[in-house]
């Protein structure tokens, strides 16, 4: 793997690691979960044979430290920070742009408010779960979460979470494996322990009540990629790229893997990425 060049850049509020690779147009790459910048590692040096490539840790993740530990997390702060970025390292071009989970949330929200310093987005499975007919089911859920956090702690939140996220009757053995990506060293298995807390009590409540502005997407369908795992069909978080897809009458694009094929499948994954941005 090649090793990237590190930059730092300050935001409001907090100091942003993001790491770049590669020579060509602008490919911002935005993570969920609690993986940050090393969620890419295993498709970055194939994307940055014909992209610049960056990737970041969000603010509030350990390399990402937030000015004020307790600050609250707004979907359009990520973004903001997301557009920093952008205008850093594209200042004179629109930039492609990826995101996963809650990370595409973040790059919806962007191609909702910045369309002009958007070429393409593609959103791999953002659970925007307040789009769906039956949300008020998953706000239930949420709150679930948030009482079982403050209660017992973040790694039983984190099993009712998982629990919440699977489709009716999947092997809950599976559903535990595609909950966060497979262990690739130490540091690393440490810093998404640590970040935990965070993203359970501070994330996931404040980005699964986000609405996006349906409308505005529809607008901007012809730049937008939908996409959902091969394997997490009926799951909660590929239900609103699959009805987005179905409402802007676009195709959703399926990924290998499940949620997190990203991690299971960078071979795969990266493959098809590199077809669908440059369609």
């Amino acid at each position: 793997m090649t090793e990237p060049a590190i930059g730092r850049l300050r935001a409001d509020g907090a100091t942003l690691r993001y790491e770049v690779r590669g020579s060509g147009p602008l490919l911002l790459l935005i993570p969920g979960g609690t993986g940050g910048a090393a969620s890419f590692d295993g498709v970055a040096d194939g994307l940055a044979a014909d992209h610049t490539v960056a990737s970041y840790d969000p603010r509030g993740l350990s390399r990402s430290p937030l000015d004020d530990p307790q600050a609250p997390q707004r979907v359009a702060q990520h973004a903001d920070d997301a557009l920093r970025l952008l205008d850093l390292l594209s200042p004179d071009r629109p930039a492609r742009v990826v995101g996963c989970s809650s990370g595409a949330i973040v790059a919806l929200h962007l191609l909702a408010t910045r369309p002009e310093r958007i070429e393409r987005v593609v959103a791999h499975e953002p659970p925007v779960v307040e789009v769906l007919p039956d949300a008020a089911e998953h706000r239930a859920l949420l709150a679930r979460v948030q009482d079982t956090f403050r209660r017992d702690g973040p790694m039983p939140a984190a099993a009712v979470f998982a629990a919440g996220l699977r489709r009716p009757g999947a092997d809950p053995a599976g559903a535990r494996a595609a909950t966060g990506p497979p262990p690739q060293a130490t540091a690393r298995v440490e810093r998404t322990m640590a970040d935990m807390p965070y993203f359970l009590g501070r994330i996931v409540p404040s980005f699964m009540a986000y609405t996006p502005d349906v409308d505005r997407l529809e607008a901007l369908s012809d730049r937008l990629v939908l996409a959902g795992g091969a394997d997490s069909r009926g799951e909660l978080p590929y239900r609103p790229a699959a009805f987005l897809a179905e409402r802007f009458g676009t195709e959703l694009v399926h990924f290998p893997g499940g949620h997190t094929g990203l991690s299971t499948h960078p071979a795969e994954f990266g493959e098809l990425l590199r077809e669908v941005l440059s369609a």
